[in-house]
C-alpha cells in the first residue's frame, strides 16, 4: 500500500508516532537558533559557585524552542478539540510567566499566582482530576486538581538543577503518559503527549552534559505543567481502585526530589521555597558522581516508574498493593541513603 492511498484511520491511529518524530526535529532545529538568540541578548545562566557551578555562562530559551517545536507539531498533527485548546492556552499562560521569571527573578507568590491562573483555564477547559469519590464533596476534585498541577509544576522547576536531568525525566514520564492515552483510544491527546516528548527529546540532544543552553524556568515548569495536566486525563484506575496512585508513580522522580528537598530544608528551619543544595542530584554530584552518571541513571529509574505505573492499571488489587510498596520502599530507601551525602560539600565539576 502506497501512502497515498492509505486509508485517513490508518493515518490517524500513527498520528502520535508521527508527532513524536516530527516534534523531535523540530526541537533540533529551533534549539541552537534559541541559543544564539539568548546569547545575543544576554538571556544566560551565570555560575554562582552554590548551584550554579557550571564554568561559563549557558544560554537560557530551552523552554522556548521546546514551546515552537511542540506548538507547530500541533498545528500540523493534531484535531484542536476543546482540551487541546484549554492545555495549548494554559501552558502559554506558564510559559510567559517562566519568561519573565528568566528575565527578571519573580517571587514565589507571583509565581504561584500565575500558575494558579493557569490551572483555572485548564479547568474552564474540563481538564481536572475525575475520581469518583472526590465527586461527591463539592470542590474537593477542583481544589485536588489545582495542588497536584502546581506542585508539579514547581517539581520539575526544582529538579532543573543538572544537564538533562529535567528534560530527560519529563520525556520519558510523556511516552508513559502518551503510551496511556493510546491505550485508552484518546488519540488526540496521544499525540498532544507525543508531540511534547519528541520536543523535549530534540531538545536534550543540547541539553546533555556539557549544556549549551537550559531550561530556564520558562522550561522547566511548561513541562512540569503539562506533564501534571496529561496525568489527569488518563483513565488509571479500570482494574483496581488503587491504581488511581498510577500518576504518582509514573511521576515518583521530581516527587520524590521535592519530597527530600523540602524535608532537608524545613529541617534547618529554611522555607522550602528557598533555593538550597539539598537536590539528590547535587548532593551525588558533590560527593563524586558526575552529571553523565547520575542524568541517565535518573532516567533509567523514571522508566521504571513509567513501567510500574502503565503495570499498576493492568492488574489487580493484590498486585497494585505490591507495586506501591515496593516504590515507597524504595523511595524511602534511596532518600535515606542520598541524605547521607553533604550537598554543601566543596566540588569542581559542572553542572
Amino acid at each position: 500500500m502506497s501512502l497515498a492511498t492509505m486509508p485517513f484511520s490508518t493515518w490517524h491511529d500513527a498520528t502520535p508516532t508521527l508527532a513524536l518524530v516530527f516534534a523531535a526535529i523540530l526541537g533540533m532545529f529551533f534549539t541552537p537558533r534559541m541559543r544564539q538568540a539568548a546569547e545575543r541578548f544576554g538571556i544566560v545562566d551565570k555560575p554562582d559557585g552554590r548551584l550554579k557551578t557550571q564554568g561559563t555562562p549557558v544560554a537560557y530559551l530551552g523552554g522556548l524552542a521546546i514551546y515552537l517545536a511542540f506548538l507547530v507539531t500541533l498545528g500540523v498533527w493534531v484535531d484542536f478539540e476543546q482540551r487541546v485548546l484549554g492545555l495549548l492556552l494554559g501552558s502559554t499562560l506558564v510559559l510567559l510567566l517562566g519568561l519573565v521569571d528568566d528575565l527578571e527573578a519573580q517571587t514565589p507568590t507571583v509565581k504561584f499566582a500565575g500558575q494558579i491562573l493557569a490551572v483555572f483555564v485548564l479547568m474552564k477547559a474540563g481538564i481536572r482530576i475525575q475520581i469518583t469519590w472526590l465527586e461527591g464533596v463539592p470542590y474537593l476534585a477542583e481544589t485536588v486538581t489545582l495542588l497536584w498541577i502546581v506542585g508539579l509544576t514547581n517539581a520539575f522547576n526544582i529538579i532543573d538543577v543538572m544537564d538533562g536531568l529535567a528534560a530527560g525525566t519529563a520525556g520519558v514520564a510523556l511516552l508513559g503518559l502518551g503510551a496511556m492515552a493510546w491505550w485508552n483510544g484518546d488519540i488526540a491527546i496521544a499525540s498532544f503527549t507525543f508531540a511534547l516528548a519528541g520536543a523535549a527529546f530534540g531538545f536534550l540532544r543540547f541539553n546533555v552534559q556539557p549544556a549549551r543552553i537550559y531550561l530556564g524556568d520558562a522550561g522547566s515548569m511548561l513541562l512540569g505543567f503539562l506533564v501534571a495536566a496529561l496525568a489527569t486525563q488518563a483513565s488509571w484506575a479500570k482494574h483496581s481502585p488503587y491504581a488511581v496512585a498510577a500518576p504518582i508513580v509514573l511521576l515518583a522522580v521530581p516527587i520524590f526530589d521535592t519530597a527530600l528537598v523540602s524535608f532537608h530544608r524545613l529541617k534547618r528551619g529554611c522555607s522550602p521555597f528557598r533555593g538550597s543544595p539539598d537536590h539528590f542530584a547535587v548532593r551525588l554530584r558533590r560527593n563524586g558522581f558526575s552529571a553523565r552518571v547520575v542524568a541517565p541513571v535518573t532516567w533509567g529509574i523514571a522508566t521504571i516508574c513509567a513501567a510500574l505505573a502503565l503495570a499498576l492499571t493492568r492488574t489487580g488489587d493484590r498486585g497494585s498493593l505490591a507495586i506501591l510498596g515496593g516504590v515507597l520502599g524504595a523511595g524511602l530507601a534511596i532518600g535515606i541513603w542520598v541524605s547521607r551525602f553533604d550537598g554543601r560539600a566543596p566540588s569542581a565539576q559542572p553542572r
